[in-house]
């Protein structure tokens, strides 16, 4: 048999003569889990934002468009990300944190932070508007994994090996809590503590920083009253179905005229200006409305092949001692669980309204794009698992 040279991926095994073996590329059930939720997204904020989008812009398909461009642009720059190599990642990730941090302090900048709704949250960059919050979320998730895996275990053997990773993120969640997004600041610690967790750190570490940050918890919503109205008024949201109320109550209608099978896609009548902003935070009340607890359980069930995929490729990562691709990808996963649960939470009234969005289905611009931009880095792992198990003969480049 003639030798042939292969060209390998950057950190798999070294060269050596092969016969080429057909393998799959890609995990179909990973990457048809993020397809089938992306395009549920785009018919979904289609049939929930026509109405406030004929009335705002004279344009019923106005949010469609914007929501179609978004998603094309996330999936051409996930398809550049799975050409890019995991070590190009992980060398990068002290001056993405550095950058994210920059974006950060910029929004809070008179005449450059955008305000809307009482919040500085994005960017004006012209073609479309940055939300600095989504962009620091995945690149304190490549600070973490690189720091957990150049620290060999610091984490778990002295409380200051725990703590500097936390004070990064704390100071990220400073920030965020200037702009004010109390939501975004939620998932960012919650996802640091589980990263930090799952890497090995000390549960005696972990009560500490819990007791310190439920008593900031505590604080930070008794300061501010509309924090607090948000904290209480998911208890009983019919005691003031027309003020406080309104957004949960009209979202549990919803879920209610629902049912089995939803009274069918684009006869919602909650989007016809009764719940408020329909096409972002509580696009899964339109889609239970519509479809059903049919099209939920399938939305849910959906996000469960997802997150499953991604702890097992995980988990491959680890059995090849690839220590910051294991805690990378358990960080997007656990990032992309903990706000579908609180997406869900919040729509179902189980949780206060935090404002964030339902991953890769939700209207908007940075979320979508940097979503699938993280998504597609948990598929470039994929790919080096399955090179590193089995070498291919492959066409194509690679950073």
């Amino acid at each position: 048999m003639a030798k042939a040279a292969v060209q390998r991926l950057p950190g798999s095994l070294a060269d050596h003569d092969v016969a080429r073996v057909a393998a799959p590329a890609l995990d179909i059930y990973l990457v048809g889990a993020i397809l089938l939720l992306l395009a549920l997204g785009v018919l979904m904020v289609t049939t929930a934002s026509m109405p406030l989008a004929d009335r705002n812009y004279g344009d019923a398909l106005y949010f469609t468009r914007k929501q179609i461009y978004y998603v094309v642009l996330g999936l051409a720059l996930a398809l550049g990300v799975t050409r890019v190599s995991i070590k190009v990642w992980q060398k990068l990730s002290p001056v993405l944190l550095v950058l994210g941090a920059l974006a950060l302090i910029l929004v809070l900048v008179p005449g450059l932070g955008v305000h809307v709704n009482g919040s500085y949250r994005w960017l004006d960059l012209g073609i479309f508007r940055l939300q600095p919050s989504e962009l620091m979320k995945w690149f304190l998730i490549l600070y973490i994994a690189d720091y957990v895996a150049r620290r060999h275990g610091e984490e778990r053997e002295t409380f200051g090996g725990f703590f500097k990773p936390f004070l990064v993120a704390a100071v990220a969640a400073g920030l965020l809590l200037l702009e004010p997004d109390f939501g975004a600041m939620v998932v960012t610690l919650t996802t640091v503590l589980c990263m930090l967790f799952i890497a090995g750190a000390r549960l005696r570490y972990f009560m500490g920083i819990f007791l310190m940050a439920l008593a900031a918890g505590v604080a930070l919503v008794l300061a501010a009253p509309y924090r607090l109205e948000r904290v209480t008024r998911f208890l009983d949201p019919w005691a003031d179905p027309f003020d406080s109320g309104f957004q949960l109550t009209q979202a549990l209608i919803a879920f209610g005229r629902g049912e089995w099978f939803g009274v069918g896609l684009g006869n919602s009548v909650q989007k016809l200006l009764y719940l408020p902003e329909p096409h972002t935070d509580f696009v899964l009340a339109i889609l239970a409305e519509e479809l059903g607890l049919v099209g939920l359980v399938l939305v849910i069930a959906t996000f469960a092949v997802l997150l499953a995929r991604m702890f097992a490729i995980a988990m491959e990562a680890q059995r090849r001692q690839d220590a910051f691709s294991t805690h990378a990808v358990n960080g997007v996963a656990i990032w992309f669980g903990i706000q579908v649960l609180i997406n869900i939470g919040v729509n179902m009234g189980v949780l206060p309204t935090k404002g964030l969005t339902l991953p890769l289905m939700s209207y908007g611009g940075t979320s979508v794009v940097v979503m699938c931009v993280a998504a597609a880095f948990v598929v470039r792992v994929d790919m080096e698992n399955r090179m590193a198990e089995q070498p291919v003969r492959r066409k194509g480049w690679s950073l």
